[in-house]
C-alpha cells in the first residue's frame, strides 16, 4: 500500500499542473479561484480576459486561470486548452435559463478534443507511413486528455 502511495504521490510531487476554470458569466469562477488561493470569499467583478494565480498544495503548483464567461470571449476558450491538464466547469444550478448554454459550452469543449484528437491520429498515421523514421519535423501538435467529473 505504501509503495502504490509513494509512486502516486511522485506522479504530482513537485511538479506544476495547468488548470483552467471556466463558465458562463457570473456563474463563480473568479470567487472559487480565490477561495482555493487565499481561503475567503472576497467580492469580484466580472473578469474581461483571464486571472491567473498559482496556488500551491503540499509542493504541488497548480497554475489556475480564470477565463471570463462573457457570450464574446467563449470563442478563445480553445486558446487555452494548450498544455492543460485539468478543466473545471462551474455551473450556476440556480440560473436554470442558462443550464442548456452551459450544457452547449460543454459540447463545444469536448468536440474541441475530439478533433484534437483525430488531427493527432492522423499525423501518427502519415509519421508511420514515412519510410525514414529518423528525420521527424516537430509538429507541435500535443494533447493532453481531459476528463470531465460531474
Amino acid at each position: 500500500m505504501g509503495l502504490i502511495f509513494a509512486k502516486l504521490w511522485s506522479l504530482f510531487c513537485n511538479q506544476e499542473h495547468k488548470v483552467i476554470i471556466v463558465g458562463l458569466d457570473n456563474a463563480g469562477k473568479t470567487t472559487i479561484l480565490y477561495q482555493f488561493l487565499m481561503n475567503e470569499v472576497v467580492h469580484t467583478s466580472p473578469t474581461i480576459g483571464s486571472n491567473v494565480e498559482e496556488i500551491v498544495v503540499k509542493n504541488t503548483h497548480f497554475l489556475m486561470w480564470d477565463i471570463g464567461g462573457q457570450e464574446s470571449l467563449r470563442s478563445s476558450w480553445n486558446t487555452y486548452y494548450s498544455n492543460t491538464e485539468f478543466i473545471i466547469l462551474v455551473v450556476d444550478s440556480i440560473d436554470r435559463e442558462r443550464l442548456a448554454i452551459t450544457k452547449e459550452e460543454l459540447y463545444r469543449m469536448l468536440a474541441h478534443e475530439k478533433e484534437c484528437t483525430c488531427a493527432q491520429k492522423r499525423q501518427r498515421e502519415r509519421e508511420g507511413d514515412r519510410e525514414s523514421q529518423e528525420s521527424k519535423p516537430d509538429t507541435g501538435l500535443e494533447l493532453t486528455n481531459c476528463k470531465i467529473m460531474t
